[in-house]
């Protein structure tokens, strides 16, 4: 069996990797909503401003939403393409390591989700 030491070790190694995870995660946290409020109380001052402020606040948050939408698209896009190739890649790798039988094509499986999200991201999803 484990020796104790071993064990020891192993668990002490556990416990410090899911505190250092969960502080880590929780600092990201605590960063995204400064980073929000801030952003908000931004957005609230030139929104009470007179004139030019409220529509730069308005052409501010739309342009923010092109971007995120952009962005959405764009790593979709990826996802779909890396799919796809992984599909392919397994595809080849079964058929060369199984000649006898049609297990390559358990590749068609992330080779027709990658498939669905390139025909998301390009055909359904919206343009703006």
């Amino acid at each position: 069996m484990f020796p104790l030491s071993l064990a020891l070790f192993l668990s002490v190694v556990m416990v410090a990797t899911f505190s250092f995870i969960a502080v880590a995660v929780w600092s990201e946290a605590r960063r995204k909503e400064r980073e929000a409020y801030y952003k908000s109380e931004t957005l609230k001052k030139l929104a009470e401003a007179q004139g030019t402020g409220a529509n730069s606040a308005v052409e501010l948050v739309k342009e923010e939403e092109r971007v995120a939408l952009r962005r959405r698209l764009e790593g979709q896009k990826l996802g779909g393409l890396i799919t796809v190739a992984v599909g392919i890649g397994l595809m080849v790798f079964l058929k060369a390591v199984d000649h006898d039988h049609a297990t390559y094509l358990v590749g068609l499986i992330p080779l027709l989700v990658g498939a669905a999200l390139l025909a998301y991201s390009y055909v359904l999803a919206p343009k703006n």
